[in-house]
């Protein structure tokens, strides 16, 4: 976190091409920041291992592509969790309870999503092992 005393000179915009260079670079700074809560590394390794037992199981191009969606969705509220509670703690440095509810609403996203991931893959792979 940045240090409110010492605030950083703003970026120039950039326009053009380099613009897309640019969301790309912000883009992979936040992948990085990402890989720093172990939520999402799980998370990854999670998703390494159901695309595994796809294959095994002979799912389908439509099953991995529904899959690939899923996770990619996951990772998305992964992220705007994490957003949201670098800028509550930032904000709210010490406890206080809307601080708490907006921090247990993002983890309930997430959880959201991790259960219809988990049932997608569970549903998949019944299916095709006992079909």
């Amino acid at each position: 976190m940045t240090n409110p005393e010492t605030p950083r000179p703003r970026p120039e915009r950039v326009n053009g091409v380099a613009h897309f260079f640019a969301a790309a670079g912000y883009s992979l700074a936040g992948l990085k920041r990402l890989w720093r809560e172990a939520a999402f590394r799980h998370e990854v390794l999670a998703a390494c291992l159901l695309f595994i037992l796809l294959y095994f199981v002979g799912a389908s191009l439509q099953q991995f592509v529904v899959m690939a969606v899923l996770v990619l969705m996951t990772i998305v509220v992964e992220a705007l969790n994490t957003a949201i509670e670098c800028i509550v703690d930032y904000i709210s440095p010490d406890w206080s309870e809307p601080a708490k509810h907006a921090k247990d609403l993002g983890s309930l996203a997430v959880m959201c999503m991790l259960i219809a991931t988990g049932l997608y893959a569970g549903i998949t792979v019944c299916s095709i092992i006992f079909q």
